[in-house]
């Protein structure tokens, strides 16, 4: 009988081109110490040619290559995105085109920047109710394509690119790899993140969300943290959304987390991703052995909605 579900294998891509601070403040009015000071970032990778679809796809084909698993084996493939352009088809079947999967449910997801740990619950539901038993659990984001590069307060935040999770059901008897999901939301604070209308561009209440973010986020994810059984003093990391080094900074404080735990800060390289900022940090820590395997490792998403979801994984 399945009882759970485990990530056995991440995946990550980013478009070649770097885009540092010093090359913004050539067409901006800022400067490296400012952006540095404010929220952390050095460096975005910006796509050219690069879609949502292809970067997801390229994403989840390191994913899937690193789990063993054939195509075949496949039967759910989610996205979590928020900037596709494209409505109809969806992410998620263009990608299970792109691999070679057959007949699988497919779905995307739209959180925000929680959306990774969205679609993961949903995916971690599927496979515990009997509905899936092999899932690719994705996160990608193009933000290049609804950023107003002449915005100071917002150009210099975003990046783009994916991350992906191969979730598999666990064996009877073994531990289930991915804890209870914590999600919610505080729609009443919705309108301070917006990308609206038929030719948006992100907008942002930078100190709204900045306020929201670092009073109410962390009792959630202390919450998330008592579902999987898990006391934070137990993590061996910590893969929060890379929106703000000082965001990430006060969670960690405020969920009394030392010196042992590695916290992922992938912004400062990638700039803020969005729904692929999550599984974009856990893949590169993975990648670098920074985490022992099957070590406890939360994962915390928040953002646009205002929304917010997290879970404790074991680390594939």
């Amino acid at each position: 009988m399945t009882i759970g579900s485990k990530i056995v294998a991440m995946g990550h891509y980013q478009p070649s081109r770097a885009v540092s601070n010093a090359d913004l403040a050539g067409v901006l009015d800022t400067n490296d110490e400012w952006i540095r000071d404010r929220v952390g970032i050095a460096s975005r990778r910006i796509a050219d040619s690069e879609t949502v679809a292809d970067m997801a796809t390229a994403a989840a084909e390191k994913a899937l290559a690193a789990s063993g698993l054939a195509a075949a084996d496949i039967d759910l493939v989610t996205v979590a995105t928020c900037s596709s352009i494209d409505r109809c088809p969806n992410v998620a079947t263009r990608v299970a085109a792109r691999l070679g999967i057959t007949a699988p449910a497919a779905y995307d997801l739209n959180t925000a920047c929680s959306g990774f740990s969205y679609a993961l619950g949903t995916a971690d539901h599927a496979v515990r109710a009997g509905a899936s038993r092999n899932a690719l659990v994705i996160g990608a984001e193009k933000l290049s394509d609804i950023t107003d590069w002449t915005d100071r307060t917002t150009a210099v935040l975003f990046g783009d690119g994916a991350g992906a999770a191969v979730v598999t059901a666990t064996a009877e008897g073994e531990q289930a790899g991915i804890g209870p999901v914590l999600w919610g939301s505080a729609p009443d604070k919705g309108d301070v993140l917006k990308i609206e209308g038929w030719q948006p561009y992100i907008k942002q209440e930078g100190q709204a969300v900045f306020r929201w973010a670092t009073t109410a986020l962390a009792p959630f994810a202390a919450e998330a943290c008592a579902r999987a059984g898990v006391d934070p003093s137990e993590l061996a990391a910590f893969v929060p959304h890379q929106a703000n080094t000082r965001i990430i900074d006060g969670i960690v404080k405020r969920l009394g987390l030392g010196p042992d735990v590695v916290i992922a800060k992938d912004l400062v390289e990638s700039g803020n991703t969005s729904a692929a900022s999550v599984p974009l940090a856990l893949s590169k820590l993975v990648e670098r052995r920074e985490v022992p395997a099957g070590a406890p490792v939360l994962l915390f998403g928040f953002g646009g909605g205002l929304t917010y979801a997290g879970q404790v994984v074991r680390c594939p």
